[in-house]
């Protein structure tokens, strides 16, 4: 039996565990235990605990309660109680997923004891030192024995940094092995898209049935901590819901929230005039499928609705300089806006024009977690 201690600590990480999970639930339950440490990242229901009651995910065996904080406060924080529990249970293998502090404190900790690490979502880059995920990213991969890529760019991505694609098992950190598997948030997609139609009603409860609409989500605090872009992004939403008579939903993050509270006079003021725009609570998963399934289009700054919208067939307007999944830039189903209000507004009107956009096979074949799960008994049995 190979254990393998999977640490996740935010929404997103709980979100694509849940595919490992249940692969191994499904089909590998002899041959891996996997123990799940939480390190409390995010914390508040909404943002956490929600996901593994719809989603069906093995409850943590460990939670850190690590909480907000500085990036060094929050990731030391980490790395001791993640080294504690690894020096408890032994695992054969670290999992991590994406690109969070919780991902850079696993990836740390595991070179540290010499623990093999994991990487699901390897060899992203947006080729931006100056966002945080970047460096975790660049640094997780360097420290990994087993790297999964969802797509064919991540994998020439670490292939240019000095992976050699022709490497043999057994793998160790010194001799890593690369894998193009897919995308694990494809596989969740197809699974829980008819689960999401029978479980919530929130399409009816926000009486959206029919009706045109917009989903924008913003968290990042390079959008969030600079009020200027903050504003920008706003404003320029709320012209195209007046201009357009367009409905919008946005799904207000706690970390958003809490910027616009500080501000003081912003764009909210107008925003509160507009009954066209509906702010809400954060959704579930389920919630946020179906927003997104029944949108006509979707503005955001997070990479995981990206990919989202792009599995659903929505065009994306991305409020970031950059992505790391620049194959959907060049293949026109997203558009860099930045928070540049003009921007927003003309790929908006690009989109609204724009009939019969194509959606090619980049992700895979809904099957990720399994060879995942193959490729790990292969290496650690």
């Amino acid at each position: 039996m190979i254990k393998i201690l999977t640490v996740i600590g935010a929404r997103p990480q709980i979100i694509k565990s849940s595919a490992l999970d249940r692969a191994i639930k499904k089909s590998y339950s002899k041959e891996i235990q996997e123990v799940i440490l939480h390190t409390g990242q995010h914390y508040d229901d909404t943002m956490s605990d929600v996901f593994f009651r719809e989603m069906g995910i093995s409850q943590p065996n460990y939670n850190l309660n690590v909480g907000s904080g500085t990036h060094g406060k929050q990731t030391a924080s980490m790395i001791e109680g993640i080294e504690n529990i690894a020096l408890i249970e032994k695992p054969a293998a670290i999992v991590v997923y994406g690109d969070t502090n919780s991902t850079l404190a696993a990836a740390i900790t595991a070179s540290k004891l010499k623990i093999p690490l994991v990487h699901i979502e390897a060899g992203l880059r947006s080729f931006n030192k100056t966002m945080p995920e970047e460096i975790n990213r660049i640094v997780c991969d360097h420290c990994s024995t087993l790297l999964f890529t969802p797509t064919i760019s991540g994998y020439n991505n670490l292939i240019k940094e000095g992976f050699n694609q022709n490497n043999e098992s057994p793998f160790t950190i010194n001799n890593p092995g690369v894998f193009h598997c897919g995308d694990v948030m494809y596989d969740n997609t197809l699974y829980f898209s008819d689960v999401a139609e029978a479980s919530s009603n929130i399409i009816s409860d926000l009486e959206l049935i029919n009706k045109d609409f917009l989903l924008v989500t913003i968290h990042r605090d390079s959008n969030t901590d600079v009020p200027e872009r903050l504003n920008a992004i706003l404003e320029a939403i709320n012209e195209i819901s007046i201009k357009e008579h367009v409905q919008i939903v946005f799904p207000m993050h706690p970390r958003t929230k809490a910027s616009l509270e500080k501000m003081g006079k912003s764009a909210m003021d107008a925003i509160k005039k507009n009954p066209l725009f509906k702010i809400i609570q954060p959704a579930s998963f389920l919630e946020m499928l179906l927003l997104e399934k029944h949108c006509s289009m979707i503005l955001t700054d997070s990479g995981g609705v990206q990919k989202e919208a792009f599995f659903l067939h929505k065009p994306c307007i991305v409020l970031r300089s950059e992505t790391e999944w620049v194959e959907l830039v060049e293949c026109g189903n997203s558009i860099l806006a930045d928070a540049n209000a003009q921007r927003i507004k003309d790929a908006y009107a690009h989109y609204k024009s724009k009939k019969n956009i194509a959606y090619q096979k980049l992700y895979g074949n809904g099957k990720a977690a399994e060879f995942i799960c193959q490729e790990i008994i292969r290496n650690f049995s």
